[in-house]
C-alpha cells in the first residue's frame, strides 16, 4: 500500500472512529434532552427519544458551525505537532474520549462528552509533542490560550447560568400563577413541557454535534484534504460532515441513555411538570446563546445546573446535594481522565502502527 493509499485509509478510519463518538454521545447524553419530560411522565421513554433525536437532527439547518471552528481550530495548535503524527494523535483523542463517555455511562454519572473530547485531544497532542521532542520544552505552544480560556470559563459558568435562569423561571411561574389550581397548572406546563423538551434537544444537537464536525473536519485538514483558512483557523465545515455528525448524534439518541436518565430525572431531584418546563427552557437559552457565540459548553452541566435551580426554588432541601455533589466531582475529573485514557491510546495507536506499518 502506497503512502497516499494509506493516509486515506486511516483518515476515513478516524472519521469513522469520530462518528462512533458521535454515535456515543448521543446515547450518552440522551438523558439531557429526555431526563426531565420522561421524569415527569410527558412522554414515555420510546416517544421523547425519538422526539430528542428528530431535534438533535434538525439542528443541522438551524444553527452554523462556530462551536466547530473553536473545538477545531482555536484549541490545539495542530502545526505544533510533527505532519506524520497528527492523524495519530486525532485518532488517540476521539478513542481517548469514547472509553471515558463508555466508562461514565456505565457508571450512571451524566459528565460531558465534550469535555472528554476536548481533554482527549489536549492529552493526545501533548503527549505526541513530549514523545517527539524528547521533553516538555515549548509544550505551551500546542494549546490555543483563547479556545481553552473560553471553554474552562464556560465549565464554571453554564451551570451557573443554567441554575440561576431555572430560579428565576421557577420563581416566576410561581408568582404568575399562585391562584391557579394545581391541577390547571399541571395540565398547562405538561403541554408546554413538549415545546422546552424539543427546545432543549435543538440546542443539545446544534452544540455537541459541532465539536465532532470540528474534529473531522481537523482531520480532512491533517490528512491534506482541506486547507487551514487564513490565520491559521479551521476552513469551512464541509455539508456532509455537518449532516453525519447530526445523524450520528441522532442516532445515538435513539439508542437512549437509561442508566443517566434515572440518574438526572429522579435522582437530584424530583420534578413535576412546571419543574421540568423551567428546567428545559433554562438549558435551552443557555444552549442558544453559547452556540451563537461558538462557546463549546456541556449540555449535560447546563441541564444539571438548571435542575438544581429549579429544584433550589421550591426549598433548599429538595435538592440532594449529595448525588450533585458525586455529579461535580465527576465533571471536575473529566477533562484530566479523558487527556490520560488519549495518552495512553497514542502509544497504542504508535505500537500498531509499528506492528502493521498502517502509514509508514
Amino acid at each position: 500500500m502506497d503512502q497516499q493509499t494509506a493516509s486515506l485509509a486511516l483518515v476515513i478510519v478516524i472519521i469513522a472512529v469520530a462518528l462512533a463518538f458521535d454515535y456515543v454521545n448521543g446515547f450518552h447524553d440522551a438523558a439531557n434532552s429526555i431526563a426531565t419530560v420522561v421524569a415527569t411522565r410527558v412522554l414515555s421513554p420510546g416517544v421523547a427519544v425519538a422526539m430528542a433525536a428528530f431535534f438533535n437532527f434538525f439542528a443541522v439547518v438551524v444553527f452554523g458551525t462556530a462551536v466547530a471552528k473553536t473545538v477545531g481550530g482555536d484549541m490545539i495548535n495542530i502545526d505544533a505537532i510533527r505532519v506524520e503524527e497528527r492523524l495519530y494523535v486525532l485518532l488517540a483523542a476521539v478513542i481517548g474520549a469514547i472509553i471515558w463517555n463508555l466508562i461514565t455511562w456505565w457508571l450512571g454519572l451524566p459528565t460531558s462528552s465534550s469535555h472528554a473530547l476536548v481533554g482527549a485531544y489536549a492529552g493526545a497532542a501533548i503527549t505526541a509533542y513530549i514523545w517527539s521532542n524528547s521533553g516538555i520544552g515549548g509544550v505551551e505552544t500546542v494549546l490555543k490560550a483563547a479556545g481553552w480560556i473560553k471553554t474552562i470559563t464556560f465549565i464554571v459558568l453554564s451551570p451557573l447560568i443554567g441554575m440561576l435562569l431555572g430560579f428565576i423561571l421557577m420563581v416566576s411561574v410561581y408568582w404568575i400563577f399562585h391562584r391557579v389550581r394545581v391541577n390547571r397548572v399541571d395540565r398547562i406546563f405538561r403541554i408546554g413541557q413538549l415545546f422546552s423538551a424539543a427546545a432543549y434537544s435543538l440546542g443539545h444537537g446544534g452544540n455537541d454535534a459541532q465539536k465532532t464536525m470540528g474534529i473531522i473536519t481537523i482531520v480532512l485538514v491533517s490528512g491534506g484534504f482541506l486547507q487551514m483558512a487564513p490565520g491559521n483557523k479551521l476552513p469551512d465545515i464541509p455539508l456532509w460532515v455537518e449532516v453525519a455528525a447530526c445523524g450520528a448524534i441522532a442516532l445515538g439518541t435513539l439508542s437512549g441513555g437509561w442508566r443517566i436518565v434515572k440518574t438526572m430525572g429522579t435522582k437530584i431531584v424530583k420534578l413535576q411538570p412546571v419543574g421540568g418546563f423551567c428546567a428545559e427552557t433554562a438549558g435551552a437559552i443557555t444552549l442558544f446563546g453559547a452556540t451563537a457565540f461558538g462557546i463549546p459548553v456541556s449540555t449535560t452541566h447546563t441541564i444539571t445546573g438548571s435542575i438544581v435551580g429549579v429544584g433550589s426554588a421550591k426549598r433548599f432541601s429538595a435538592v440532594k446535594w449529595g448525588v450533585a455533589g458525586r455529579i461535580v466531582w465527576a465533571w471536575v475529573l473529566t477533562i484530566p481522565a479523558a487527556a490520560a485514557i488519549a495518552a495512553g491510546s497514542y502509544f497504542v495507536v504508535l505500537l500498531v502502527e509499528k506492528i502493521f506499518g498502517v502509514v509508514s
